[in-house]
């Protein structure tokens, strides 16, 4: 137990008239730019698109927060399929958006002529919310990691989308811990691979024991009681201490300006970058929206994903697992089931979803019906969203694939 306790970090329904009452802004806006202080909403009508906000409760009673992008600047005639992005941890809704009109996955899709919806999972500080819990309080309310998301948050979204469309299935996009909520989803739920037309893996992660994060190694190896680890992260929220930040930026940063500030970001320091496709211009405006938050549970969940090589639900020991699960091991995610189409893309240079583990995904899935290396070997975990050249790396070998689907 107690190796299990010592974790390695990653970087790792219905509508509802209520409106968010327990959102805050956990990180302080160092940026005076305007978009690092605007909402998501303000962002995107700012450059000259519709924005719709909707909320919908989770069978468990949280509330969850979905931004829609309807069409683009020009709208275009003719039907027009959904295309439904899900952010990675520690991220929001405003990943798809903050980089620009011309480089954000949203608005490239919603110029392209789809329907674009962006969900928000439990936890962050878009969906900071619940029917009766209050996160400031209640440890009830932190008591949930990635495997929850899937089998609720993401579920309860899709079936709010495809209402409020009339659709019958949707394009489903994800980054990071969007990709293991999609597979936790169809494996689970096979019933919702009927309603996915196909899935775009971008930096997907299941597998965990061949990431490469420096700084996620030495916790791996950090012989501390869990008590001490808890106090650097956050024993409910994963809020890090500066005292953790700063081992961070220690062992990974240099003098340069641009190094420094990108680890004092949890979400680099965790998932890493490259200097030669981060815009260095952009970093203020991210600053107002990442971190988003998370629960320190579903870090804790990926670190045990690291530790023993198993994409499978949580362990909480072998008492509580027998009594949960019925075996001593909390059992794996059946990857069979997955029928719905998936492609995944992926890098070289990815800190966390690593090419060893991405092939033994690719080999489990059911219907996988392509894998794409980025051609840039520096591309990292986070350039998929927030990546110079993501469009012409990325996004447009998305787009081409769903045009032919």
């Amino acid at each position: 137990m107690l190796t299990l306790m010592v974790f390695s970090l990653i970087g790792l329904a219905h509508s509802s008239a209520i409106p968010p009452n327990n959102l805050r802004l956990d990180y302080q806006v160092f940026s005076d730019q305007e978009d690092a202080k605007l909402s998501v909403p303000e962002i995107i009508t700012k450059y000259g698109y519709p924005c719709e906000e909707y909320h919908v409760v989770t069978p468990d009673n949280y509330i969850l927060t979905l931004h829609r992008i309807p069409h683009g600047r020009t709208p275009k005639n003719g039907p027009k399929e959904v295309a439904y992005l899900q952010h990675g941890i520690l991220s929001s809704s405003a990943d798809w958006i903050i980089s620009g009109p011309e480089k954000g996955l949203a608005y490239v899709l919603a110029d392209e002529g789809y329907d674009v919806w962006m969900g928000n999972a439990r936890g962050n500080k878009l969906s900071r919310n619940h029917t009766y819990l209050n996160p400031d309080t209640s440890d009830e309310f932190w008591d949930f990691s990635w495997h929850e998301i899937g089998y609720y948050d993401l579920p309860t979204m899709i079936d709010f989308v495809l209402e409020q469309t009339g659709k019958a299935d949707l394009f489903h996009i994800g980054h990071s811990q969007g990709t293991t909520t999609f597979y936790v989803m169809t494996s689970m739920r096979p019933d919702y691979n009927a309603k996915i037309k196909a899935h775009f893996s971008l930096a997907p992660i299941a597998y965990m024991n061949h990431m490469t994060s420096p700084l996620m190694h030495i916790i791996a190896f950090w012989q501390k009681p869990l008590t001490v680890l808890l106090n650097l992260i956050g024993v409910r929220e994963f809020l890090p201490s500066t005292e953790f930040m700063a081992m961070g930026g220690n062992i990974l940063c240099g003098d340069d300006s641009l190094t420094q500030i990108l680890c004092k970001n949890a979400l680099f320091a965790i998932c890493g970058f490259s200097p030669k496709e981060m815009n260095g211009t952009l970093l203020p405006i991210m600053s107002g929206h990442t971190p988003a938050g998370s629960s320190t549970k579903q870090f804790m969940h990926y670190a045990q994903e690291i530790n023993s090589g198993y994409f499978r639900r949580f362990s909480y020991g072998v008492f509580q697992n027998l009594q949960k699960y019925g075996s001593i091991w909390p059992p794996s995610y059946d990857l069979r089931k997955i029928t719905a189409p998936v492609y995944l893309l992926y890098s070289k240079n990815d800190w966390l979803a690593g090419k060893i583990d991405v092939d033994r995904l690719y080999k489990g899935l059911a219907n996988v019906k392509g894998r794409f290396m980025v051609a840039e070997e520096s591309f990292n975990h986070l350039d998929f969203v927030f990546g110079i050249r993501s469009r012409e790396l990325v996004y447009n070998k998305v787009i081409s694939l769903m045009a032919k689907l």
